[in-house]
């Protein structure tokens, strides 16, 4: 994957917007939430972080090329050094879970709305 097929990706969710934060991260939230991030251009040692489960984080951060994120590994995120670090099927296996773990902790009258609510064109904010 590269930026491009992994905002596609991320856009594809429901209720998902996108928001360019820190001058060069296209940041993808539901809700307000931040679940995965790409870093757009600049110095930057990763390209994309996401949030994982606590066994997930273990098991990623003992690969080569994945290391917990920067100022967030605390709360589970990991951060790729290069996107060909996953396979395609695998990052996005990891980003739909990072999706699924941020919705999962809304809390329960917002996530009723979201699941009522029609699901509207992905919304781009820049």
């Amino acid at each position: 994957m590269d930026i491009e097929s992994t905002q596609t990706y991320c856009l594809s969710f429901p209720h998902v917007t996108e928001e360019i934060l820190w001058g060069n991260d296209l940041v993808f939230k539901i809700s307000g939430k931040m679940f995965a991030v790409t870093v757009l251009e600049g110095a930057s040692k990763y390209c994309c972080s996401f949030k994982c489960t606590p066994e997930q984080f273990g098991e990623l951060t003992e690969r080569d090329g994945i290391d917990p994120a920067p100022y967030s590994a605390r709360y589970h995120w990991v951060a790729l050094q290069s996107f060909d670090v996953l396979s395609d099927k695998e990052l996005k296996a990891l980003l739909k879970n990072s999706y699924d773990l941020v919705f999962e902790k809304l809390p329960k009258k917002l996530k009723a709305q979201l699941e009522t609510s029609p699901v509207p064109k992905a919304k781009k904010r820049r």
